[in-house]
């Protein structure tokens, strides 16, 4: 009786054990820091970003410049012309929020530089994860950097469709 409780229990685990899902983990910021591909992009994006900023800080310069001479001359202006340099720095105002928005707005040109830089290598990673899981046999590949993401899930797993079901009951 012994022995057919000792095999009955064996086989139960056993066959957990075969459904059990396998996880793992990967640090992406790592891999990326291992890359001569991403650090070299990521200097050209550092460098792009430095660029702009100056020239951004050079216009808001400028409008400050522009504005403390206006101050100075105040007094001595005639109206009409008071009120053209106003109108000028205004638009200066206008042209320097534009050109930041342009550089580093959303969509703006910083975001399409890292899209054609960092999109690629970020795709190669995915594929390479991919890979490992197929391999591997991985259900879950979790990233172990600071948003902790969720970088692969076995479609099997994916229960979405049964609970829209459940809620449309």
């Amino acid at each position: 009786m012994k022995k057919i409780i000792f095999v009955l229990m064996l086989a139960i685990g056993t066959m957990s054990s075969v459904n059990a899902q396998k996880y793992a983990f990967v640090d992406v910021q790592y891999v990326l820091g291992q890359m001569p591909e991403y650090t070299k992009a990521q200097k050209e994006i550092d460098d792009l970003s430095e660029t702009w900023q100056a020239e951004i800080q050079a216009a808001y310069a400028s409008i400050d410049k522009k504005i403390a001479e206006l101050k100075q001359e105040e007094i001595l202006l005639p109206a009409d012309a008071k009120k053209k340099r106003q109108k000028e720095i205004f638009q200066m105002q206008q042209d320097a929020q534009k050109l930041q928005q342009q550089r580093f707005g959303v969509g703006g040109d910083l975001f399409k530089k890292r899209q054609e830089l960092i999109k690629p290598i970020q795709d190669e990673i995915a594929k390479a994860i991919k890979k490992m899981s197929d391999d591997k046999g991985y259900d879950f590949v979790f990233d172990k950097g600071k948003n902790s993401n969720i970088l692969f899930v076995n479609t099997k797993y994916d229960k979405s469709d049964y609970l829209l079901k459940q809620l449309k009951k």
